[in-house]
Parts: structure tokens; sequence; C-alpha cells
């Protein structure tokens, strides 16, 4: 059953005009922050990088989810927080805040009672407070060490009731403070993927060759004047595509792959008497253990091939890989 039928209030036309209305008086309080930005948010972001212990972001009801996802991006981009209820800080939680800390307390009236009850222990620890408040004037904006302005000329509610435009006023503004100290940390994309480890990046940039490739027994190897037949056979028990051809020491000569296979094949060459080292590769492409993966799935697609031998700085063979190694680990 559809809603129209369901609801008397329904119209498709109103539906879209109100959608309209809130997109554009939110995108509207995003925009009026830019010239407000001054030395106190300057100041605000000096305090969260001179900050040796973490920043404690709390806020009560929207305000509060607001404040949990701020908290969340700072941690993520370089800057260690949490988020603390405001209502569980004056039952116990309050212990979570220490000397070294830095409190981002967030309330658009600023006369949040949880708020407003710990300020006077906040103040008592000796702890920065950086109030994003839309009532700078406020028991939170008069408490605070630094105010940041989000006040909003209305919410997108048409009620003018619902946190809407003043939440996503707050949203930006601590988005805006970790961007700028992000920058201001020379935090790297290689620090993000440290803090992302299972995302995407996280795995291109952290991931390297030898986190994924086969070793050991699992490790296709033949000696060069092992016959053609071995090789095929020791091709197949590893299911890697490639069997490696290394001399005594364990240095790489060669490798032998399905390419290679199909080449034998074409020159009619005895599999029971011919020796690797006539049917090889030689000189093959190779990559080191400690070389990102990512750069190892280029290489394959450069070169439009799809196994690789692992070898240290002596060249000796250390691993191999293949592309579904790769596909396993997300890094394709």
């Amino acid at each position: 059953m559809s809603l129209a039928k369901t609801s008397p209030f329904f119209n498709a036309a109103t539906v879209l005009e109100r959608a309209r209305t809130v997109l554009t008086v939110e995108a509207a309080a995003i925009a009026a922050l830019a010239p407000r930005l001054d030395g106190s948010f300057v100041q605000a972001c000096q305090l969260l990088l001179a900050c040796t212990g973490r920043v404690v972001v709390s806020g009560m009801g929207k305000s509060g989810h607001v404040a949990n996802k701020i908290a969340a991006t700072l941690a993520s981009t370089g800057t260690p927080a949490f988020f603390v209820h405001p209502g569980e800080a004056s039952h116990g939680d309050i212990g979570m805040i220490t000397a070294n800390d830095v409190v981002l307390a967030l309330s658009n009236s600023g006369e949040t009672d949880e708020l407003v009850t710990i300020l006077p222990i906040i103040k008592r620890l000796n702890v920065p407070l950086i109030a994003l408040t839309g009532r700078a004037d406020s028991t939170l904006g008069r408490g605070a060490t630094v105010v940041l302005d989000v006040s909003v000329p209305a919410e997108a509610c048409p009620l003018n009731l619902a946190p809407t435009a003043s939440t996503t006023a707050s949203l930006a503004m601590g988005d805006a403070l970790a961007v700028a100290v992000l920058e201001a940390r020379g935090f790297t994309p290689e620090d993000f993927a440290r803090s992302h480890p299972a995302g995407t990046l996280g795995r291109k940039l952290l991931l390297h060759v030898e986190d994924v490739m086969r070793s050991g027994n699992d490790l296709p190897v033949v000696a060069p004047d092992a016959l053609l037949r071995e090789g095929l056979l020791e091709m197949s028990r590893k299911a890697l595509g490639m069997t490696c051809v290394a001399d005594a020491q364990g240095k790489l000569l060669g490798v032998f792959t399905d390419g290679d296979l199909r080449r034998v094949l074409d020159r009619s060459l005895d599999l029971q008497t011919t020796p690797m080292r006539n049917a090889m590769t030689a000189n093959p492409k190779r990559v080191k253990p400690r070389m990102l993966a990512v750069e190892a799935v280029h290489l394959m697609d450069t070169h439009r091939i799809t196994a690789l031998p692992v070898v240290d700085d002596a060249d000796v063979i250390v691993g191999a890989l293949n592309i579904h190694d790769l596909f396993r680990a997300g890094v394709m």
C-alpha cells in the first residue's frame, strides 16, 4: 500500500519542496560559518595541537550524536579523542578526564543541564574547554576557554524545533577543526592508513609483498637441470601458475609459467628429456619482500603477468605470489 493512500498529508510536490528547503537552509547554515572564523578558531586548533592527553568530546541528545562523530573524526585523523556522555560524566565518567586533556563540548543553547553540571569540575581540573554553541553568552560559553559560534537563524524543521541546521553546523565546524589540525600536524596518507588498516587505503599503503607471498613448502622451486616434466609437476603441486628456477644457493635464474608451457608445446620439446634451463624464461620480473603489495599489482598489470617471484637483496628466492593472492588480500 502506498504512503499516498495512508496519509492525507502526503503530496509529492510538497515533499520535494520541503526537501529542497531543508537542503538550502542547512547549506546556508554551513556557508555562514566561514565568515565567523577568526582568532578563536586558531586558538581552538592550537589547544588541540598542544594537547598531550586526549580530546574529550561531549554533548547531549542530538548534539551528543554529533559529538560522537566529531570524536571519531579527530581520532582517525591524528588527534586522539573519545566521547563522554555528559549525563554519565556526573555519575563517575568524569574520571576519564585528566589534567592533560582538552574538552570539546557541544550545546546549541549552551544551557544543557548535564554539561552545565560538570563545568565546575572541568574548571577545577584546569582543563581547556572549547565550546561549540549557538549562544556565546550562555553558561557554557562563559565557562569556555574558547567559543566557536555555530548559531543558525532557524532550524530546517518547519516547526523550528527539531535540531537540524544547528546540528549540521556543529558537525561541519567539528570537521573544520579536525581537518585544520590534521594539516597543521603534518598528517600523511600513511598515517591515515595506520588508523584504517582494514580499509582500502590501509591495505594499499600498509600491506607489503611479504604479507601476502607464499613461502617455505608452498614455494614452487626447481633446479635448472630438473627435467621439464618435474617442473610441470612442481607447478601443479603448488598451484601458483608458475615455478621458479634457482641454482644451488637459491638464486633466481628464471621462471616457468603457463605461457612458457604453451611455447614448449609449440616447439615440440620433449617433457622427459628437456631440462628446465632450456624451457624457462630467464631474467624474469621480480619483487622484493618490503615492496608494497599495490606496487606488485602495478607491475603485473604493466607487464601482463599473473605471478611473480620474490627475492632478497642477493636475488635469492624467498617467496612467490600470484594475482589471486593479491585479490584475497583485498589489494585489487
